[in-house]
């Protein structure tokens, strides 16, 4: 492994074993994640689709949030592979940085700017791409330009599509139409802190939803909550999931998995021991470690 400024540590080998699934949105191929001497993923194979809502449980120090990290290589594997829309993340020619435009990712403790108002972090990121974006265009089509005084074919230039004083316009525009969504447009201007934890969490989710994401991830959205503002965080994942949003969600609450999942994973020591619909894990559970787990937890 070698250290890269896309990941922190990449494979010299990128080719991977098995040909990637071009149906499934998300491809695990033997995820082995290691931390000295702790194994805490062992081998995970899995794929998820286009519209799945994924729920995974499991006892605590089971793996489950390292392989949700894993799956945007927040957490660089060890060994394995991950494919997201038939891009191999653990390839240093893949820019990591866009592909995570594409996956929103919830944190257990929200990790809002407290120095920044709530329309400010959620306009952030949009407007950073935005005009980066612009930037680059600018950039090449100043080049383009430079060379066309010496060709007879001219190159063309990079169409402009928007201006910067449009990115962000539509960017705080977004924010608004998303902030009104969840009944909170009149905290455009507060600072985070100022909020409760399950606003902050709400704000956290919508602000994630600002990049169009086609995958959301979620890391115990409602551990770190008093139990009176779960229900806020858990009815906007289901409005989410309602709409057909695919998500993969590590969770402790097992009434949602039941209620929202259409597939539930089971993890302990770093496997997928069982893996099914909600009524086939909940109801008629086959692994004795997860009918010793949900005896514990229902």
């Amino acid at each position: 492994m070698t250290k890269n400024k896309k990941h922190k540590f990449i494979k010299t080998q990128v080719t991977p074993v098995e040909p990637y699934d071009p149906s499934a949105m998300l491809e695990a191929q033997n995820l082995i994640k290691k931390f000295g001497d702790l194994n805490v993923l062992n081998g995970i194979n899995e794929k998820i689709y286009a519209g799945e809502k994924i729920a995974i449980i499991g006892p605590s120090g089971s793996g489950k949030s390292t392989f949700l990290r894993c799956l945007n290589v927040l957490e660089d594997p060890t060994d394995g592979y991950v494919f997201f829309n038939g891009n191999n993340l653990c390839d240093l020619a893949v820019d990591i940085n866009i592909q995570r435009r594409k996956m929103g990712m919830v944190y257990q403790q929200f990790n809002l700017f407290n120095n920044m108002t709530v329309l400010k972090n959620i306009t952030l990121a949009p407007v950073h791409i935005g005009l980066s974006d612009l930037k680059k265009i600018k950039f090449k089509n100043a080049g383009a330009r430079f060379l066309n005084l010496f060709r007879k074919n001219k190159k063309p230039l990079i169409p402009v599509e928007k201006t910067a004083k449009q990115i962000k316009a539509e960017a705080e525009e977004n924010a608004m139409r998303l902030l009104k969504r969840i009944g909170l447009e009149d905290k455009a201007n507060v600072y985070p802190s100022t909020l409760s934890g399950g606003q902050r969490q709400r704000i956290a989710i919508v602000r994630a939803l600002a990049m169009n994401p086609e995958v959301m991830l979620f890391d115990e959205p409602t551990s770190a909550l008093d139990p009176e503002m779960v229900g806020e965080v858990l009815n906007l994942i289901k409005e989410l999931a309602d709409d057909g949003m695919t998500m993969v969600i590590v969770t402790h609450e097992m009434s949602f998995a039941r209620e929202v999942a259409t597939r539930v994973l089971f993890m302990d020591e770093g496997k997928i021991l069982e893996e099914g619909a909600p009524e086939n894990i909940f109801n008629s559970p086959q692994n004795p470690r997860l009918k010793e787990f949900l005896s514990k937890v229902l």
